[in-house]
């Protein structure tokens, strides 16, 4: 029997209401964790026959493209992120090459510098601290400025401009490298309406509010760690420091687009491939009381449902996440500890979304067959979308050196899958 046809924003929505939507959603490209690497996309639309379509890198410290409407059309993609709207002129751009010789784009504002070693770099404004590095044949960009190495700072005063040499804050993608903008709020409403208004896409806004992950990027991974073991009364601390902050943005945040966008993304690198970086104790007293804070606050001024990006094995983490108010998972690493398909689906299937998992970036997309990626593709169908609750997207984003016929085939096995079911 042949399902009513949804829009893309109904299907993502019905999935997330673990109802069952007339096909399985697709994701490209939404956020920056379920993306494409701009090498891998420049092969992807020259395989296609669509080589005039340019490789706009939006998001520079990973490297990763903005895919043109033309190819989210052409492989069925439901959902969209809002800061697409932005950086939307040629001359937004500026003409760049890429590792592998391919031609690119970077936003005109970034200005990275080629080392005598071939190496690129960028640097604060003195133009003396390095905050983040690019080596030779290298696809991403490596954080290399850590403020409070040698400890946390008696104060807080100067937490917003050292946040603000962290690359993933001052090299940040669309919409928030406009964030410093006269009137942005008023141009990020504007944009998404125009966005909701032209496209039956359902429409997602990254928010970041990093909490583990900002304690990472300030403190260093190793310090980091330690403090979770050894010294609580200085994680609080800044993690209360955060949260002041992140609150700030997200009101501002609902304020603006709540109303009109479906998802928002948050991120915290929770877990390794071997469990995750902390007890699930740890987890409870230090980041699950500040995780319900930002859903709550959601869910009271906004539509939007909650997502989060969070690497690595988190399974042991999951009832605690989902009691915080966590809707949806990304990008479900199932090839980590205790994060197979049918045990995911089988522990939290009723309770929460998956946005991933529907195939190894790693092994199989890189190094399969066509016909092995169709059948991985076909398995995680099976699993993963029984009753709803999946979204379609591989296991993080598709990386460099993922051969463009890979990359057609599984969007083949998708519609294959699909239409399968429909008869």
């Amino acid at each position: 029997m042949n399902k009513k046809t949804m829009t893309s924003r109904e299907r993502i929505l019905a999935a997330i209401n673990h109802q069952i939507p007339d096909r399985i959603p697709v994701d490209l490209g939404s956020t920056p964790s379920s993306g494409i690497s701009a090498i891998a996309y420049s092969n992807l639309v020259k395989h296609i026959g669509m080589p005039e379509l340019p490789v706009q890198i939006y998001d520079v410290v990973q490297q990763l493209a903005q895919p043109d409407m033309k190819v989210l059309g052409k492989f069925g993609i439901d959902v969209l992120d809002i800061g697409r709207e932005f950086n939307d002129k040629p001359s937004d751009w500026k003409p760049i090459t890429l590792a592998n010789g391919a031609s690119a784009f970077y936003p005109k504002w970034f200005n990275p510098i080629k080392l005598d070693d071939g190496s690129f770099a960028t640097y604060d404004d003195d133009g003396k601290t390095m905050l983040s590095r690019m080596p030779v044949g290298a696809t991403f960009f490596d954080q290399t400025y850590f403020p409070y190495l040698d400890g946390y700072p008696d104060n807080y005063d100067n937490l917003d401009a050292e946040m603000g040499r962290i690359m993933w804050a001052r090299d940040a993608h669309s919409p928030w490298d406009h964030a410093g903008d006269d009137g942005f709020w008023e141009t990020l409403r504007e944009k998404t309406l125009h966005l909701r208004q032209n496209t039956d896409k359902a429409l997602l806004v990254v928010c970041g509010c990093n909490l583990f992950e900002w304690g990472t990027f300030l403190r260093r991974m190793d310090n980091f760690l330690m403090d979770l073991m050894c010294d609580h009364e200085n994680v609080e601390k800044l993690l209360d420091e955060l949260m002041k902050r992140h609150l700030v943005t997200l009101e501002k945040v609902c304020n603006a687009v709540g109303d009109i966008v479906d998802i928002i993304r948050f991120g915290d690198d929770l877990g390794m491939t071997q469990g995750p970086f902390m007890e699930p104790e740890i987890y409870r007293q230090l980041f699950k009381p500040r995780h319900k804070i930002l859903c709550d606050y959601v869910k009271e001024h906004s539509q939007m449902h909650t997502f989060i990006h969070s690497c690595g094995s988190i399974s042991l983490l999951m009832p605690d996440m989902i009691e915080a108010g966590i809707e949806i998972f990304n990008p479900v690493q199932t090839n980590a500890y205790l994060m197979e398909p049918a045990f995911l689906k089988k522990e939290f299937g009723n309770d929460c979304t998956f946005w991933g998992g529907g195939i190894e970036n790693v092994g199989v997309l890189n190094n399969g067959t066509p016909q092995q990626v169709r059948d991985q593709v076909f398995e995680r169908l099976e699993i993963f979308s029984e009753g709803g609750g999946f979204v379609f997207n591989t296991v993080h984003n598709i990386l460099p050196d993922v051969p463009p016929e890979n990359i057609v085939a599984m969007y083949n096995a998708i519609d294959e899958f699909n239409n399968k079911n429909q008869k």
